[in-house]
Order: structure tokens, then sequence, then C-alpha cells
């Protein structure tokens, strides 16, 4: 039997695009290889209490969110993007960083 580190380092080799959305696709000569983006996270724990006796646990999960798709049409390569995904994703990025910006400049001016 594998060990637990040797069975996560296997599940996260095989994660990404081509496990969320498969081989690239061919539709009337045009090539479109989807792009995406995935995370994932594992967790586990493990403790002993008197009062309680004793316990362990684990999990984990993913999710992946397609933000376009790379478009080979004759010999051009371009990129068309998912706006709302983009928007998903850009939105709340741009917010922390204008929340981050303003917290350092205000311990500058102190």
């Amino acid at each position: 039997m594998t060990s637990l580190p040797e069975k996560l380092a296997d599940i996260s080799r095989s994660a990404g695009v081509k496990t969320a959305y498969g081989d690239p696709v061919q539709v009337d000569g045009v090539s479109m290889v989807p792009v995406a983006l995935v995370y994932y996270g594992f967790g586990g724990g493990e403790g002993e209490s008197d009062d309680r006796g004793s316990g362990t646990g684990g999990g984990g999960g993913g999710a992946s969110l397609p933000i376009g798709a790379y478009v080979r049409s004759g010999g051009t390569l371009r990129f068309e993007p998912n706006v709302i995904s983009l928007l998903a994703v850009g939105i709340p990025f741009v917010w922390v960083a204008g929340k981050a910006l303003t917290r350092v400049i205000r311990a500058l001016k102190k």
C-alpha cells in the first residue's frame, strides 16, 4: 500500500486543464485548446484528548474556472477569452489589490 503523500503527489500531477476539460478539440479544421484556472487543496488532522478520546480526519476538494481557449486557424494562433469568467476573477483581485494599496499608503503616511 502506498503512503498518503505519494497518493497526493500522483493526484496533483494529473490535476489540471486536461483533467477538467479533456484533450484539444478539432472543429472544421480549427484546433481549440481550453484554458482554465484550476485550484485544489487538501487537509488533514489528528489529535488526542483525555476528555473526548482520539480523533482523525481529512478531506480535499478543488474547482476549475474556464477563462478561455487558444484557437488555431490556418497559421494563426489567438486567445479567445471567456469574458464572464475573467470578470469573476478580475474584479475581486482588483478590489483586494486596491484595499492593500490603501493600507500601504496609510502606513507610509504615519
